[in-house]
Formats: structure tokens, C-alpha cells, sequence
């Protein structure tokens, strides 16, 4: 007989890394597939090979993923995607975010939680109030519907994924490792956790995290899979699985309705018009000049980051960069080379302007529908370089307060997706912590979201939890084009609460500033710093420098005033894991190729068509 899985692994450990390693970029004239399971990348290649485009790959990805990587993901969660249309040269955003319930008012909400009047609080990231009636199934529908090719059927899309679920799949190292942790709470949290454990006799009730290399199947998710391949969004918001999401969580005091369900089936996914900022900073355009197909003189050589509007907060992204831009301007920070990337005055530069923009996010963020949020107001130039004036480049700052513009009018998946066409898409799907509250509807295979877990609980603020509302949102895909013709540059996207848009900074900056290619982007160690609510406190303060950082760049930081703490091994997982896929054309055979990179922290790649 052959030797068991276990043989091929060491003993269960917590380092990271144990040799340094290197990844090459990966290219392809045909379309690419990055993301952090490789088995979730198959989905997504089998759809292209079918006829599919980029979008319906990317639903394919999206489900593989909740099949391989539930401890990120899953069809009990929210997405949000921006595509690049390469025939209109056009970027278009779609925010698939669900909604609190209609019987969700801060008053029920703040009496189930046992808070007294005046008393502060939040909602717990493991309590039933956390769930948000999920978003995904009804975006990876739309998606498919506004953005796909129409070549392919959604049976077609998330066949692979069934498949997956039905005959099994083997555990990445990763993957095995959050499952294991998170085995107490899938466990407790609900009646029906033994869905999201692999059964073993030998094991307590029979069930167990599975660890690597192990096979798992989840049948009762592949049938959630064939009711939404079958009847499209009804068969989730409707029927079956309808009343079983809601029948767990009011068992569990919950207040979600059938009504609220069917109440995102009908208004549910948006289209949404993408936020951007026009970047020249940092000598971008001698960069990038020479590398212009045709170029000409006076051309507008620069690049625009595109985001997702709020409820999203892929506005720091743009404000942070804008900021970095008004103070190289003001000549508060120079205009760095390659031998600049990462080094203390850099990265305090990038710091403190992060901390600027999420002092603003943390108070103006939140559902546009409900409230007014200053949006365009708060990425134009006079604004970002009001909040400019707060930089100090000789030590580190206080947490700073919210600005006023004029009103004018935690663990995820990120994938980035090309095709033949020229397309893109950056998509992004999360169960928001782990996975998510770990409530899992009876005979439906996935856990539910606890996005609900990041409104507020203080009625006077913006964010505050209101009914039929969407909360401040952590996931943001980003995608990048060139100013001079409107031409894509790329689309990429660091996952991981709010850390994202501060890997989408430094990794944009990594490609400008450091020079780097976008494998090299993603391997170098990040910074990541409190958002003024992810942790609270005093906390909020420290600056998390991840293993690898110069040792003088630590010290460089902590002598400018910064409370620096390195993170090693398997905690590096807060500085998120990034994919980019970015687009270029062969100077000579005028052909168009793809290039990609995956983060070397998750378990996957780039794989080519």
C-alpha cells in the first residue's frame, strides 16, 4: 500500500517560510487566472477554454474559491468587481453588498446585545446580529449577466466548482491551517457545523478539520451551487435555502426575514459608477514615456487608479495616493528613485498619509443610499491638500480627526482575471472574518457573513446601523489604466480587511517607485497600520512592519516616533495576499500579453490559458 497524505507534510508548525523562494511572473497572450487556490484558478481556466470571457471565468474562480478556501470566502458573503471593457476602453463597478434586515434597527439591535442607553459597543464578530443578508449569489449573477460573453450558461460556470464539491478536493497548507483554528467556532456556532467538517470515525461526532493534502468534499454546497446554476438568483433568495438561512439565524435570535431575501433579489446588485484618481507623481511619466507604443510628445503620461465607490473603502486607496501626490508637490517629500522603496522616510510618508485618509473614512464611509457621503469632494486636489498640511516629515503623527469637505451635491478572497479580448477584472468576494460567523443554513454547505459587524453602534454616527442599510466594506478590487489613452494598465488587489487599500498603495508605488515587476510587487514585505476601528485604541497607533523589513528601515521608523511591531510567520497573514495581472504589447510583433503575479503568502498562483 502506498504511504498516507500525512507523509508528504512536516509536523504542523507556525513558520511561514522555511527557505527563501522566488516566484516568476507568469505571461500569456491568451488570458491568466491569479489567485490563491489553484484548483479555484482550474474553474476559472475551464470557462475561458469553453468560450467564456474574463467575467464569466472570474464566477467561476469566485466559486471554486468558497469550495477550496471557505475559511476566506463564500456564496454567504458579499462581492464587488470592476471590469475593463478593452472595446470601449471603459472601466464599470458593481457592488454586490448586501443589506441589514428591515426589523434591524440600532434599538432592537443594541437591546439583543444587552447595551445599555449611552452604553458604547460593537457588534461581536461571532454574534448572529453580524449577519447581513449576503450579496455574492445575486452578484456573481449579475456579473455574468451585465459583463459576461453570453456564450456560456451559469451550469456551465459553476460546473467545475460542483464538481469540486461532489468528488472532492485535497486541502491546501494554508487553507488546513484556519480551518484547524477555526474548528471550535464552526462547531459551536450553529447546529449544522459538522457541513463544514471532513467526516472521520476516529474523530469527535465523527468530523474534524481537514488538513492538508486531505480530501474534502462538501455535497450539501455543490447542491447550493446547483439551485443557483438552475433557477439563477431565485434559487437562493426564494425557496430552500432561503428558509433555511433565515431559520438558523432566528433560532439563533437573529432578526432576518424571508421578506428581507426577497427583498435583495429584487433591488440587490448595483451598478455603480468607479472612483479614480489621476496619479503624474513621482516622476511616472519619465517611467513609463519610453514605454509608450507610438508615444508623442506632450502625451498626458500618467495613470489612473480606479476604485470602488463606498460603502467601500477603496477611497483611502485614492485619497492616501493623492495626498502622497500633494506633498511631493508642496516639496514635503521628494521625488524618490528606486533605492527610496521601503526605506523609513518612504514609508513614513506612505504612513501618515494612510492614516489621514482612514480618519476620514472611518467617519464619511457608509452607504450612499442612506446617507450623504462627499465622495468627490474628498479626492479632489484642494481637499487632499488641505489634509497634506497635517504631514510632518521629522516624526510620526497623533491619530488625526476627520476633515469637513464641502458636501458638493478582515479575510477575503481577491482574484484578477484577463482574457484573449483584451478584458479585465478585478473581484473580490469575502465572508468578511475567517468564516464569517461560522452559521452554516441547514443542507446548504456554507457559512454566513458578519459584514453587519462593522456599522456602528452610535446613532450620531454616519455609519450607524439603520434598516435595509450596507455597512462600511472592507473589500476592494482596484484596477489601473493609462492616462494617455485610456488603455488598461492593470487589475490587482490586496485582500485582508483594512489592510487593502494600503496594499494597493504600496503595491502601485512598489511598480512606480521601487521599479518592481509585478511578482517582485507583491513579495515585498508591507507595513500596515489600525484604521481608527479595526482594533480601537490605543492600538491604532502601532505600526505593523512585516518580516523581512530592513532591519534599518524598523529602526528608521521608531526613531521618526513610530510604535513599530514586527510580524512573523503564519500572523503575517494581516498584510493580506495580492494578485496583479497586468496588460502590455509587444513592441515589434505588435501583440498584446499578459503578465501576472500572485502573493507568495497564499497558496495559489498565476496560471496562464
Amino acid at each position: 500500500m502506498p504511504l498516507t497524505t500525512p507523509s508528504v507534510f512536516p509536523p504542523e508548525s507556525h513558520v511561514f517560510q522555511k527557505f527563501p523562494s522566488r516566484r516568476s511572473v507568469v505571461h500569456s497572450t491568451k488570458g491568466i487566472v491569479s489567485c490563491t487556490q489553484p484548483l479555484a484558478a482550474k474553474c476559472g481556466i475551464q470557462v475561458l477554454e469553453a468560450g467564456g470571457n474574463c467575467a464569466d471565468a472570474a464566477v467561476a474562480v469566485a466559486a471554486g474559491l468558497n469550495m477550496t478556501e471557505p475559511c476566506s470566502t463564500g456564496i454567504g458573503g458579499d462581492m464587488f468587481c470592476l471590469f475593463y471593457d478593452a472595446k470601449t476602453k471603459k472601466v464599470s463597478a458593481m457592488n454586490g453588498s448586501g443589506r441589514s434586515g428591515s426589523k434591524c434597527t440600532l434599538e432592537t439591535i443594541r437591546g439583543s446585545l444587552g447595551l445599555k442607553e449611552g452604553e458604547f459597543g460593537k457588534i461581536p464578530m461571532s454574534s448572529v446580529h453580524a449577519v447581513s443578508v449576503p450579496g455574492a449569489p445575486a452578484g456573481w449573477v449579475d456579473t455574468v449577466l451585465r459583463f459576461g460573453s453570453g456564450k456560456v450558461s451559469m451550469e456551465q460556470i459553476l460546473a467545475p466548482a460542483i464538481e469540486l464539491g461532489e468528488k472532492g478536493f485535497p486541502v491546501s497548507e494554508g487553507v488546513a491551517f484556519f480551518w484547524d483554528k477555526s474548528e471550535p467556532q464552526i462547531r459551536q456556532a450553529s447546529p449544522n457545523g459538522s457541513e463544514m467538517l471532513k467526516k472521520d470515525p476516529s474523530a469527535k461526532d465523527g468530523v474534524r478539520a481537514p488538513k492538508a493534502g486531505e480530501i474534502m468534499k462538501n455535497p450539501t454546497l455543490a447542491k447550493t451551487f446547483r439551485a443557483l446554476a438552475a433557477e439563477g438568483k431565485k434559487g437562493f433568495y426564494t425557496g430552500r435555502i432561503a428558509s433555511e438561512l433565515v431559520k438558523v439565524v432566528q433560532d439563533l435570535g437573529g432578526h432576518l426575514e424571508l421578506d428581507d431575501l426577497a427583498h435583495h433579489l429584487e433591488t440587490g446588485t448595483e451598478p455603480v459608477n468607479p472612483i479614480s484618481l489621476k496619479f503624474r507623481g513621482q516622476n511616472v511619466s519619465k517611467l513609463l514615456k519610453d514605454a509608450v507604443l507610438g508615444g508623442k510628445d506632450g502625451e498626458d503620461v500618467g495613470l489612473e487608479l480606479w476604485e470602488h465607490p463606498p460603502n467601500g473603502q477603496g477611497i483611502v486607496a485614492l485619497m492616501a495616493l493623492g495626498i502622497i501626490q500633494e506633498l511631493e508637490a508642496a516639496g514635503k517629500i521628494p521625488t524618490w528613485n528606486p533605492g527610496d522603496f521601503n526605506s523609513a522616510p518612504y514609508l513614513h510618508a506612505i504612513i501618515e498619509s494612510l492614516r489621514i485618509a482612514f480618519a476620514d473614512a472611518s467617519w464619511f464611509v457608509t452607504d450612499p443610499n442612506v446617507e450623504k457621503v462627499p465622495t468627490d469632494s474628498l479626492v479632489s486636489p484642494p481637499y487632499l491638500a488641505e489634509r497634506a498640511e497635517l504631514f510632518d516629515a521629522t516624526r510620526a503623527s497623533e491619530i488625526p480627526h476627520h476633515g469637513s469637505p464641502a458636501f458638493l451635491s478582515s479575510d477575503t478572497v481577491y482574484f484578477a482575471v484577463s482574457d484573449s479580448e483584451g478584458n479585465g477584472i478585478s473581484f473580490i468576494n469575502s465572508n468578511y472574518g475567517g468564516f464569517g460567523t461560522c452559521i452554516i443554513p441547514a443542507g446548504c454547505g456554507f457559512t454566513l457573513q458578519n459584514r453587519a459587524a462593522n456599522f456602528s453602534l452610535d446613532a450620531d454616527h454616519p455609519n450607524a446601523l439603520a434598516p435595509r442599510k450596507r455597512p462600511y466594506h472592507t473589500i476592494i478590487p482596484a484596477a489601473v489604466t493609462n492616462l494617455h489613452d485610456g488603455s488598461l494598465h492593470s487589475v490587482y488587489g490586496v485582500m485582508g480587511g483594512f489592510m487593502q487599500p494600503q496594499g494597493h498603495v504600496q503595491v502601485l508605488l512598489g511598480q512606480v517607485v521601487g521599479q518592481l515587476n509585478p511578482q517582485q510587487a507583491l513579495d515585498a514585505p508591507r507595513v500596515c497600520i489600525g484604521a481608527g476601528m479595526s482594533r480601537g485604541g490605543a492600538s491604532d497607533r502601532v505600526v505593523f512592519v512585516e518580516e523581512g523589513m530592513p532591519e534599518e528601515t524598523v529602526e528608521g521608523l521608531r526613531k521618526l516616533g513610530h510604535e513599530v511591531e514586527v510580524v512573523r510567520d503564519t500572523e503575517r497573514a494581516q498584510f493580506g495576499r495580492g494578485q496583479i495581472i497586468r496588460w502590455s504589447v509587444d513592441p515589434v510583433e505588435k501583440i498584446g500579453s499578459w503578465s501576472a503575479g500572485s502573493d507568495p503568502r497564499g497558496d495559489g498562483g498565476a496560471y496562464p490559458l
